[in-house]
Formats: C-alpha cells, sequence, structure tokens
C-alpha cells in the first residue's frame, strides 16, 4: 500500500512539472490510476481485515463484545474521517495528499511490526501473556 500511494504522489507532484499536451503526462495520469488501484487492492487483502482479525485473535473472551464495537466504530469513524477531508486535501495539493497518506501507511506497517503480537501456533492465553 504504501509503495502505489508512493507511486501516486510521485505522479502527482511530477504532472505539475510537465505540460498538459505531453505524452508523459498520460502516462502518469495512468500511473497515478494504477497506483490508487493497486493501493486498494492491497488494502482489501491485507489492512482492510486487520480490526477483525486483531479483535478475533487477541481479544479476551469477557471483553470481546464492547471491544469488538468500540474497534468497529473507530475504524467507520477513521474511514470517515479520511472520507471527509480528501477533498479538502486534494484541493490544498494532490501530491501532497497522497504523501500524507503513504506516511501514514508507512507508520501503521511500523506499529504493527512492533506492537502487534503474531498469534499464529498460539492459544489465546500465550497471546494474553505478550500484553502483561
Amino acid at each position: 500500500m504504501a509503495l502505489s500511494l508512493l507511486v501516486v504522489s510521485i505522479a502527482f507532484y511530477l504532472k505539475d512539472y510537465i505540460s498538459p499536451d505531453s505524452s508523459l503526462y498520460g502516462i502518469l495520469s495512468l500511473l497515478s490510476m494504477g497506483g490508487v488501484v493497486v493501493m486498494v487492492i492491497a488494502f482489501s487483502l491485507g489492512m482492510g481485515a486487520m480490526p477483525w482479525i486483531i479483535m478475533s485473535e487477541i481479544l479476551p473472551i469477557n471483553i470481546k463484545g464492547l471491544a469488538g464495537s468500540f474497534a468497529t466504530l473507530a475504524n467507520w469513524f477513521f474511514s470517515w474521517l479520511v472520507t471527509l477531508t480528501a477533498n479538502l486535501l486534494l484541493d490544498w495539493s494532490s501530491g501532497g495528499t497522497f504523501t500524507i497518506y503513504t506516511v501514514v501507511c508507512a507508520f501503521t506497517v511500523g506499529f504493527v511490526a512492533i506492537w502487534v503480537p503474531e498469534t499464529k501456533g498460539k492459544t489465546l492465553e500465550e497471546i494474553q501473556q505478550f500484553f502483561k
């Protein structure tokens, strides 16, 4: 996701310096559209399902309902926030908008790598020990 967003942001930055009549301008348009498509596919295969995977594997049974509701609320709230601010940011700078999205995506990868435990082959009790 971060790499495809980086491609989109670079394409938008380069489009500012190229004449709209140039053939490179059209190529950059296709590149930015392709980058967005790849990002959506990568999101659907990876980070899109992350809140529900984390809820099902990490949360203890006694708080799963409440914590799951909060996680779902937070997920939809931040989706709404991105949708709300996207047009404002795109009016400011298309390249800047996708640069911000790239940085947030890269931060998310780092966060998951550092703070989200590996759960493959572990019992719920072993996962809970990780948080103590």
